[in-house]
């Protein structure tokens, strides 16, 4: 029975700081088709966290309207990304003996997961995801499924995503009064890895780095699964609110002279580059060396990295990195960039969009329709998984099959 219908929608929300991204899509025979998206800005987030509720839904609302009405669908429900300062993660590894020393059973393969996500956790915190990095039968390591395999002990090794009760609640009630059920919350990095990153980049080892209005998330893969997890509270947000103390424009201002002239490294930027700087309570426009405002930008992108890669060192993998560093997310549009990031991790850098999709492509092609993109992938692929379960009950609903899924391993 093919239940994984072709007609079923998928929506994608990425609610950042700086905007709110709706993407559309559906499972096809070839893979995944892009729909549409919508899109809007929003002053309702903060570093990945809810500040004003009516502000953040009436940004929902209007994203996924502009999705709705350029594919002429219906959204009901929503992927919704999870992203913030107060996310947290660790490895975690769990054995059991396997019962009658017969083969690896679902029952053995369940069990020992259920024990390695039984970590004791503060009442404000609780467990996003549990990612398998591998299975040990006995002596043999580096096991990507178990099941079917001879032993008398079984180990997991996992890592653990924990977020914030409150934090995902606050955002959680945003989507609902908005009038979307919500089918899972998907670590925001995450999702932009199933866009961005192949499965190649994922063996040799990379560093995956979303670039947001208000934090910089990073995600480590190396021999096929995540090892390490970090949220740094910076992002181009911080960029633009430098432009705009030091030129004394209006937030606003600053950011789309960012966007439009801005650059991270000043050997890129010839002398006698001009920008026009905006005027202010009704002056005239101005002009100003474009080399100016790259020393602006420069050295705030370059703290950012620093701290970054300072993390990648203290999680151990900087020499697993053979793939190295993709910039992701709206941040890493910022013209410079990547030669920047080459210059700081000593690594190669590239910018990361979404990849291995059909439909309407170029609707989505940046990286800051990343996250939401990912997020239909992620979607599609829970559906396409639970759906091969032989094993489950064909009268449990789909949904209720694949919220289950997601909640327990994915």
């Amino acid at each position: 029975m093919d239940i994984v219908a072709h007609d079923q929608v998928i929506a994608g929300l990425d609610v950042g700081s700086s905007n709110v991204t709706t993407v559309l899509g559906r499972k096809s025979r070839d893979g995944v088709e892009i729909l549409g998206m919508g899109e809007c800005p929003t002053e309702g987030m903060r570093k990945g966290a809810v500040v004003n509720v009516d502000a953040t839904v009436k940004s929902i609302r209007q994203s996924v309207t502009e999705a709705e009405r350029m594919t002429g669908l219906s959204v009901e429900s929503v992927f919704v990304g999870l992203s913030g300062s107060l996310i947290k993660s660790f490895n975690s590894h769990a054995a059991i003996s396997v019962k009658n020393e017969r083969e690896v059973t679902n029952a053995d393969f369940t069990r020992v997961l259920e024990i390695a996500r039984t970590v004791e956790l503060p009442n404000d915190r609780e467990i996003l995801h549990v990612l398998t990095q591998e299975f040990i039968v006995d002596d043999m390591a580096g096991i990507k499924d178990p099941r079917g395999m001879t032993g008398i002990r079984l180990d997991a090794r996992v890592h653990v995503v924990t977020n914030d009760v409150p934090g995902a609640r606050n955002l959680l009630r945003c989507v609902e009064k908005a009038e979307l059920a919500v089918e899972s919350l998907v670590l925001s990095p995450l999702a932009s890895a199933e866009a961005v990153l192949t499965a190649e980049e994922r063996e040799v080892g990379v560093a995956l780095m979303d670039f947001g209005g208000g934090t910089v998330e990073m995600v480590i893969f190396y021999d096929g699964a995540l090892r390490h997890t970090y949220v740094l509270p910076l992002g181009g947000g911080n960029i633009t609110s430098d432009v705009a103390i030091g030129l004394k424009l209006p937030y606003a201002d600053a950011e789309s002279l960012k966007t439009a002239s801005g650059c991270a490294m000043i050997q890129k930027v010839r002398r006698d580059d001009l920008v026009e700087l905006p005027g202010v309570g009704g002056r005239q426009p101005r002009p100003l060396r474009r080399q100016h405002l790259s020393e602006i930008i420069e050295p705030r992108a370059e703290e950012i990295f620093a701290l970054m890669r300072k993390e990648i060192l203290r999680s151990g993998y900087e020499d697993s990195l053979g793939a190295g560093v993709v910039l992701t997310g709206g941040g890493a549009l910022l013209d410079g960039l990547t030669d920047l990031g080459e210059r700081v991790f000593k690594l190669p850098v590239r910018r990361g969009n979404p990849i291995g999709i059909g439909g309407l492509v170029e609707v989505v092609n940046s990286p800051s329709c990343a996250t939401a993109v990912g997020l239909v992938l992620y979607g599609a692929r829970a559906f396409e998984t639970v759906v091969g379960r032989q094993e489950e009950s064909s009268a449990e609903g789909i949904l209720d099959r694949v919220k289950r899924y997601l909640s327990e391993f994915f």
